[in-house]
């Protein structure tokens, strides 16, 4: 009856363990999941600018002058 026990015992510690390694690996792929979702944006931010910064080269080839922001060391009017 004692062995029964002692069977019975180690058989539900094991089981415990193994929904504590279930929560572990849950918590690491709910953690990695976030991570990429947020790698995603970045690179969804990044090629948004890569397709814009081509258009500009597109026009650069048609002859049009240089949009956006002048150089700092043009303006000297300060």
């Amino acid at each position: 009856m004692k062995e029964y026990f002692k069977r019975l015992w180690k058989a539900l510690l094991d089981s415990t363990d193994l929904d504590e390694k279930a929560e572990v690996a849950l918590k690491e792929a709910k953690s990695r999941i976030s991570e990429m979702k947020k790698e995603l944006a970045d690179v969804k931010k990044a090629a948004k600018t890569v397709v814009e910064q081509s258009k500009d080269v597109v026009d650069a080839v048609k002859g049009k002058k240089r949009r956006g922001k002048k150089p700092h060391n043009k303006n000297k009017n300060k």
